[in-house]
């Protein structure tokens, strides 16, 4: 693990915080919490493709229900996946 990774859990956990009550229904804010959790200690990313897969779902769910601008949606879902493993180089 990262200090990369555990900053962008700890950024997803303040937005939960700050915005979860609010802009997410509880299974959405249960979905988000479920992804960093599982990414943050996926050691590939072929462990963490589902997860990935949902978030950008869930990404595209927010925007398209006119709750979350592209732009924060983004943000959010760029912060889940710097929850999880960095591709290898090739």
């Amino acid at each position: 693990m990262t200090s990369e990774r555990t900053q962008a859990y700890g950024r997803v956990v303040r937005t939960l915080d700050d915005l979860g009550p609010t802009k997410l229904h509880g299974d959405e804010q249960e979905r988000i919490r479920s992804a960093a959790d599982t990414l943050i200690f996926a050691a590939t990313l072929e462990e963490a493709r589902a997860t990935l897969e949902d978030v950008d779902a869930l990404s595209d769910h927010l925007v398209a229900t006119g709750r979350w601008s592209e732009e924060r949606a983004a943000e959010l879902a760029q912060d889940i996946i710097g929850c999880g493993p960095l591709a290898p180089v090739a």
